[in-house]
């Protein structure tokens, strides 16, 4: 039997300056050991202050999970020599004396199956190693600290997971969550890193570090049950120790023996006090929370008529749901669904290229409106968004500039139709004969309409045609 545990660093990315000074907290784009102070670089004297906001943050996403939170939280010292932890310990939490993380006990759904978060922790992230050439057999190991003292959250969960696929849709779960509660953006690079721990039946646990990319955990877990399974077939032992994923060559490599918790020689951070929480105040932070990915999923499905396909699409993209709630109407809104989760997400399925997007609520409104009322098809609509995704111009002028209108005049229709059966006699003496054929002389009058052509009304006259001869 596999059993699969995460620990799941996110990064508050929301947050203006880092966990304990004032350095700021976006660290990317700035030359490196710029973004840094005598507080997190660890220098003599300088003490740290907690930053209000990430107790809050790390608050919001434990109760999100499910979490219970403590009545008063408390930090400690981590002590481990590595060259991208400039004090030579991190500052985090630890439930030494009862549970004083900021949230314990939680819980998430997948497919039926609940997965059990142990505890969150806030605490410091630590700097960036960077180095020329593989991780292996580097000659130079650079150090950035700009990252050093950044807030993020670890969520710790019990090994619950039997595969790897069950990891993925963990993890496309919470980091939708975290983005749908506006704490952290997810697709950031380094902002929501994963250690996956495995261990196979008689093996010992392995632990898979700092893995970026949720398609490259998966994979590294796939290739690490095959490896322990293969030792443990020819009754060799599995080492337990701390692993690294190698992309370009899709393995795991060994990175150094895995430290057990006594290691880490953990105690109390005497700069920072006891931390009490205020019933009141979490009360405050729980009405100010966002409605949840499912809560709008059911809202869209319920009050629009939304396919739960498209509905669990729509809400679980912060990005696009948003832009659906400032596009729709209530006549339109299953159009403006069916156009940005058919379509939009089509032409923009990156972080990248939705920031570069020239389309507006106001874009996608009048699309929907001008497909509701035949004034356009579907098709014709396909192309007017491609265009507003390009140059950000009205649909008036683009349908317009397209010639997009739609052709409803049946007179109209009727002479294309006559021609098309008049140059496909096959495809007509065929579909006389198998009605399911029909949808080849549709496709080609919307080929001589350029898309124009309402289906419904091509596909009336068509029948009517092939049954009147």
């Amino acid at each position: 039997m596999t059993k699969i545990g995460l620990e799941i660093h996110c990064q508050l990315t929301k947050l203006e300056s880092k966990l304990f000074c004032n350095c700021k907290a976006d660290y990317r784009d700035i030359p490196p050991n710029s973004n840094i102070c005598p507080t997190c670089m660890g220098l003599p004297g300088a003490l740290p202050i907690l930053n209000k906001k990430a107790v809050e943050k790390a608050t919001i996403i434990s109760l999100a999970l499910g979490c219970q939170i403590p009545k008063q939280i408390s930090f400690f010292r981590k002590n481990y020599f590595y060259p991208d932890l400039p004090k030579g310990f991190q500052i985090t939490q630890y439930n030494a004396y009862g549970k004083t993380s900021i949230g314990s006990d939680g819980a998430v759904q997948i497919e039926g199956k609940e997965i059990k978060i142990r505890r969150i922790q806030l605490e410091e992230d630590p700097g960036r190693l960077v180095y020329e050439g593989s991780s292996e057999k580097t000659q130079i190991t650079l150090v950035d600290y700009n990252r050093a003292g950044t807030p993020l959250v670890e969520i710790v969960t019990e090994p619950d997971f039997e595969n790897p696929r069950q990891v993925r849709i963990f993890l496309n779960i919470l980091a939708d969550l975290v983005e749908n509660l506006d704490v952290s953006d997810p697709y950031l690079e380094g902002a929501m890193r994963v250690d996956g721990n495995i261990s196979v039946e008689k093996a010992n646990r392995v632990e898979i570090k700092n893995v970026g990319s949720f398609r490259d955990i998966e994979k590294a877990l796939h290739f690490e049950i095959t490896r322990q399974q293969s030792l443990v077939e020819r009754n060799i032992p599995v080492v337990a120790e701390t692993r690294h994923w190698d992309e370009a060559r899709k393995i795991t490599f060994s990175s150094r023996s895995k430290e057990e918790e006594q290691d880490y020689r953990y105690l109390p951070e005497a700069d920072i006090p006891i931390i009490r929480l205020v019933q009141s105040k979490i009360d405050a932070l729980k009405d100010q929370m966002p409605e949840s990915v499912v809560a709008k999923k059911e809202r869209y499905v319920k009050k629009y008529g939304i396919t739960p396909q498209v509905g669990d699409v729509l809400s679980s993209d912060k990005f696009y749901s948003d832009l659906f709630e400032k596009a729709h109407t209530d006549t339109n809104a299953k159009e403006v669904a069916n156009i940005i989760t058919t379509d939009l997400m089509g032409f923009a399925d990156t972080r990248e290229k939705k920031i570069e997007l020239k389309i507006t609520p106001r874009h996608i409104s009048d699309l929907a409106d001008a497909v509701l009322n035949n004034q356009i098809t579907r098709n014709s609509g396909k192309l007017a968004l491609q265009e507003m995704v390009k140059t950000g111009k009205s649909f008036s002028e683009i349908a317009a500039s397209l010639d997009l209108g739609n052709v409803n005049d049946k007179s109209s229709l009727e002479k294309i139709i006559d021609e098309v059966f008049e140059e496909e006699k096959k495809a007509v003496l065929e579909a006389r004969q198998n009605p399911d054929t029909v949808n080849y002389i549709v496709g080609k009058v919307m080929r001589k309409t350029k898309g124009k052509a309402d289906p419904g009304t091509t596909l009336e006259i068509i029948q009517k045609k092939l049954h009147s001869k």
